[in-house]
């Protein structure tokens, strides 16, 4: 095998190993203040809303808490939304073929948390 080949394999293999390392992030969790007044019951159905709109199936877990899924693919994420009339955070669960790994995630995850922080903030509160 000649220097140049084997440089240019070399070369080719770092910038795949390279790229796989780049497909994963820090884990976020999202979260933010809700806008004006609203009950639970109103901070419940906006999340809901919010969630649906963007694909997220989203599960009362009780009177506060919000389970949320996403299923894109093969992959999934799941984020628990604990919330009261004021404000929410969005916690990471779990996931699938999203190489989690304890800190890093997909990167693709990252996105997904934040429009779906983004769209709980723009919902309103029907009825407030």
């Amino acid at each position: 095998m000649t220097a140049t080949r084997r440089g240019l394999i070399l070369s080719t293999l770092s910038a795949t190993a390279l790229a796989a390392c780049t497909r994963t992030a820090p884990i976020q969790e999202g979260g933010g203040e809700f806008i004006g007044r609203g009950t639970l019951s109103q901070r419940a159905d906006q999340i809901r809303r919010a969630g649906a709109g963007l694909g997220w199936r989203m599960e009362p877990q009780g009177p506060g808490l919000m389970r949320g899924m996403l299923n894109l693919r093969t992959h999934q994420a799941v984020v628990d939304i604990p919330y009261d009339t004021q404000r929410f955070s969005i916690r990471y669960v779990s996931s699938s073929n999203l190489d989690y790994d304890g800190n890093a995630i997909h990167r693709n995850y990252n996105s997904w948390v934040q429009n779906l922080q983004n769209a709980i903030v723009a919902q309103p509160a029907v009825g407030a």
